[in-house]
């Protein structure tokens, strides 16, 4: 068993960009702890917040860190950003494994997790072993939804936990 750590990038609490988000640690087996940027109040606009300290250093104990957005105009939301800026560049979230996770209304910015988020995370020292998530809000919930992805990505996953705790 491994720990995830879900960071939750939606204004919005109890979202569905957080429901995608857990969906996806229990898929992979992970036991999750989850982030609600949205509660952490204005602390995220600065830094040495206490608060956002506590939420950053749960974070860097996880082994896993999903970092979810919803879409907004074909990227992440900055309220993520506020959040991710909270990380040293190259340290902050070294020897964890992430996956980009975005939800949106439609096919067109599919491509978001991969080309926006994904970049943000590898910044930050993360190895990203799988392409970055994309699913449509409307039916992220649906049986299967996460089928494909996981068969796909799960394995190199699992085996960049494994080589991170090896060290």
């Amino acid at each position: 068993m491994f720990t995830a750590a879900v960071i939750v990038g939606n204004p919005k609490p109890q979202s569905r960009t957080r429901d995608a988000a857990e969906r996806l640690a229990s898929a992979l087996g992970a036991t999750a702890t989850t982030i609600e940027v949205s509660e952490l109040g204005a602390g995220v606009l600065g830094f040495g917040d206490p608060v956002v300290a506590e939420a950053v250093a749960r974070v860097q104990d996880a082994d896993l860190v999903i970092a979810a957005s919803p879409t907004f105009k074909g990227t992440y939301s900055g309220l993520l950003k506020l959040f991710l800026d909270q990380f040293a560049t190259a340290t902050g979230l070294a020897g964890q494994v992430g996956i980009p996770l975005m939800l949106g209304g439609g096919p067109t910015h599919a491509l978001a997790p991969e080309l926006t988020l994904k970049p943000v995370l590898v910044e930050l020292g993360a190895v990203c072993p799988a392409q970055g998530l994309y699913q449509l809000d409307s039916r992220y919930a649906e049986e299967g939804a996460l089928d494909t992805w996981v068969t796909a990505w799960a394995p190199a996953i699992h085996a960049s936990l494994r080589e991170d705790r090896s060290r």
